[in-house]
């Protein structure tokens, strides 16, 4: 079992900056694949960012050039540093990890991007 936190959420002004950050249990960390996702309210589940073990990155064009996922290994933490945020990006967000086949996630954390 792999257990998931996540903090840094909160509201912020279109424009601005946000990290969250995600701490895994666990002491095979670096060799997770780590993720981070959104669920906006009516929308489905949608995947914003990947971080493999190798370190590999990739995110869809939504938010490519504005978020940028990494990890710490000594720290069995994931970032997700969040730029030139938009309205559009207020959502519950969630970290992601896939272990061995098998998925987990922690308990979100709201964005709100308003003004």
């Amino acid at each position: 079992q792999v257990q998931l936190v996540e903090s840094g959420g909160g509201l912020v002004q279109p424009g601005g900056s946000l990290r969250l950050s995600c701490a895994a249990s666990g002491s095979r960390f670096s060799t997770y694949v780590m993720g981070w996702y959104r669920q906006a309210p009516g929308k489905q589940r949608e995947s914003v960012a990947v971080i493999t073990s190798g370190g590999n990155t990739n995110y869809p064009s939504s938010v490519k050039g504005r978020f940028t996922i990494s990890r710490d290994n000594a720290k069995n933490t994931v970032y997700l540093q969040m730029d030139s945020l938009k309205p559009e990006d207020t959502a519950v967000y969630y970290c992601n990890a896939l272990v061995v086949g098998r998925t987990f996630w922690g308990q979100g954390t709201q964005v709100t991007v308003s003004s």
